[in-house]
């Protein structure tokens, strides 16, 4: 089965008729133009008693560096971006940290209404190119919706990015970032829905804030830097592969045809998990020529995982620890598909069952948990392959509807990792979409692996 490299043709073929090769050739030489760039402040002031909002420890934990998305709505959609304009105003002055800058002296974020970026661009294509072509989409091209660098946590820096990008023939996208320092996936879901509630005009929205401080309390930790690197580091690449419904359904076959795996059930993020790390185990073996142990790192969401749960309301801060999986070496015995699925899956029932103990008002039990699984990440050493496994499966972002439409497809652009995968749902729900960071030296051994050549689309 062909995988679903991102396709670049070279040499047009001289007068052939219009196909579908040369609108791929078309689509990667796309541009956009930015039209304007302004901030937009929250539309009543911030309050002197909310003027500074001091971060949670695990926010403190987080990498240095902007979590984005980017959300394409279909050319029919009649978007008005002054309304966008006006709603975000009014969602800015509910979650009004979004609009401060972060202060890394004093760990906290100084609710001054500068405002967050606002960005309007031109593409130079139609939406249709990139819809039609989205497997194969090059994520490279998609960082052109993306409003601000994906390293940022200077006090200059907004820590939140908007850009709407207009199409030819119509339709849009629009592509969000935010500070990791001060936000994770689920802040973003919350901003997200919030702003289009807003948008809409017809929906009752939340009106209470919570953040992660008053789950974890901050106490100067210092950040965890295994596994990131700069995205304009020429050593590496994000590739883009799709695993559809079916795919999910023959891997899940695959997992349980020689009776080795648990009969528990397979979750299709816990599948592609398995491929990808098993994938980067033979690349390394490759590249070393030995394997060496390797450890996954599962971020997992700390939101509803205690016994009383945390409370439902818009939502900031990072909530959010990391489940480390590790696959050694020592026993002489190679572990396949199967094996990792395994692995990977009694990590996780383990971490969610000590977490599930907790009750809200355990704090300090659940913040020396956390602490824990990220003094383990410290702890990994250097001589060890280090695979980020991060899922945003299951979030709303499909629902988001402002008033236009809802997306048609969303996507996450690069990945910050050496090693390691952003997992998102793909437009049915029942697929994954897996935008995976390499090294340029990886790709041509990880394009090798048997698994991931017969069961990507």
């Amino acid at each position: 089965m062909t995988m679903s490299w991102n396709s670049y043709v070279r040499t047009p073929i001289p007068h052939a008729p219009f196909t579908k090769i040369h609108r791929v050739n078309v689509f990667m030489a796309m541009k956009t133009e930015i039209q304007s760039r302004k901030l937009i402040k929250p539309s009543i002031s911030t309050p002197p008693s909310l003027r500074s909002y001091k971060i949670s420890f695990v926010d403190e934990l987080a990498p240095s560096m902007n979590i984005s998305l980017v959300l394409f709505f279909p050319h029919n959609t009649d978007y008005n971006p002054t309304q966008l304009e006006k709603s975000l105003e009014k969602t800015l002055t509910l979650m009004y940290p979004l609009a401060g800058r972060y202060m890394a002296d004093v760990r906290t974020v100084d609710c001054n209404d500068q405002g967050v970026e606002f960005v309007q661009a031109q593409a130079d294509t139609t939406i249709q190119e990139i819809l039609d072509f989205k497997l194969k989409v090059d994520p490279n091209l998609i960082n052109q919706f993306i409003p601000s660098k994906l390293l940022a946590d200077g006090p200059t820096d907004a820590v939140l990015a908007t850009q709407l990008t207009a199409f030819e023939c119509g339709g849009s996208a629009l592509g969000v970032s935010i500070a990791h320092r001060i936000g994770d996936v689920s802040t973003m879901s919350a901003f997200l829905n919030q702003w289009a509630t807003l948008s809409r005009k017809d929906a009752k929205v939340e009106t209470g804030l919570i953040t992660s401080f008053s789950s974890f309390p901050a106490q100067d930790s210092p950040f965890i830097e295994q596994g990131f690197t700069k995205l304009n580091d020429n050593g590496y690449v994000t590739k883009k592969l799709s695993f559809d419904e079916n795919a999910i359904s023959n891997m899940r076959m695959k997992a349980t045809s020689n009776g080795k795996t648990d009969n528990r059930q397979l979750f299709k993020v816990q599948l592609v998990s398995a491929l990808i790390w098993k994938a980067f185990i033979g690349v390394d073996h490759a590249i070393y020529g030995h394997s060496r142990d390797s450890v996954a790192l599962q971020p997992t969401k700390l939101r509803q995982k205690t016994r009383s749960s945390l409370p439902r309301s818009i939502s900031i801060g990072n909530q959010w620890g990391p489940i480390v999986t590790e696959r050694n070496t020592t026993k002489k015995v190679e572990l396949g598909f199967e094996d990792l699925i395994d692995l990977l899956g009694d990590s996780v029932m383990k971490t969610m069952k000590e977490y599930s103990k907790l009750g809200h008002d355990d704090s300090q039990e659940r913040k020396e948990m956390v602490l824990k699984s990220f003094s383990q990440i410290r702890n990994i050493s250097n001589d060890r392959n280090v695979v980020w496994l991060v899922s945003w499966c299951r979030f709303p972002y499909y629902d988001v509807d402002f008033g236009f439409g809802k997306p048609e497809w969303i996507s996450c652009g690069c990945v910050p990792f050496k090693r390691g995968v952003i997992m998102v749902d793909d437009a049915g729900g029942n697929g994954v979409e897996a935008y995976v960071s390499m090294g340029v030296a990886d790709v041509r051994h990880f394009e090798q692996d048997e698994d991931i050549k017969a069961f990507s689309v």
